[in-house]
């Protein structure tokens, strides 16, 4: 079985599009945040395995509710806005398709060092919204290990474990909307 979404160019809708992420705080609690300025393309081929998405992040779009949390995740301790001011997503497969739930492979690039993550992704739909466009929307996740991409501060409780997890959960909501 796969999913079946008329094929086309698709471009993200940024105002109806959630890129986010969960980290654990002191070991007790999770905080979240988002990247609020958020731009790609979805390119959905007639056989769906051979589709493909791009992302790009602005880092000096985080937003996590908080401004001096912002602004350390800006600096050189984390995303290090200055010199490395986007974080991408290039697809690189599609695979375990069930339906309209799929595996996403693709690279992951932070602060200038890629990896491979794969997403579990979900087909949410497609639609004509009120304005003529053809939209389609996606939910995905998944988790990684920050260290990886050379995110490496933390500071030691007393209590022990660290402030910040290394674990950290990534959400997408995606909606894009057909190009002509």
């Amino acid at each position: 079985m796969s999913v079946s979404i008329p094929a086309g160019t698709y471009v993200i809708d940024p105002s109806h599009t959630e890129v986010g992420f969960v980290a654990r705080h002191a070991m007790v609690t999770k905080v979240r945040g988002y990247f609020r300025a958020v731009e790609g393309q979805i390119v959905v081929a007639d056989e769906f395995a051979n589709s493909s998405a791009t992302a790009t992040m602005k880092v000096d779009s985080v937003d996590t509710g908080n401004g001096d949390r912002d602004g350390h995740l800006k600096s050189a301790d984390f995303f290090d806005a200055e010199n490395t001011p986007e974080i991408t997503f290039v697809s690189t497969g599609i695979k375990d398709v069930k339906g309209d739930e799929f595996t996403l492979v693709g690279d992951l690039t932070i602060k200038g060092i890629t990896k491979p993550v794969e997403l579990e992704a979900e087909f949410n739909g497609a639609a004509t919204d009120p304005f003529g466009n053809a939209r389609i929307g996606f939910s995905a996740e998944t988790e990684v290990e920050r260290e990886d991409w050379g995110l490496t501060w933390n500071a030691a409780l007393e209590t022990g474990g660290v402030l910040v997890s290394k674990k950290i959960k990534l959400t997408l909501d995606i909606s894009a909307i057909k190009q002509a």
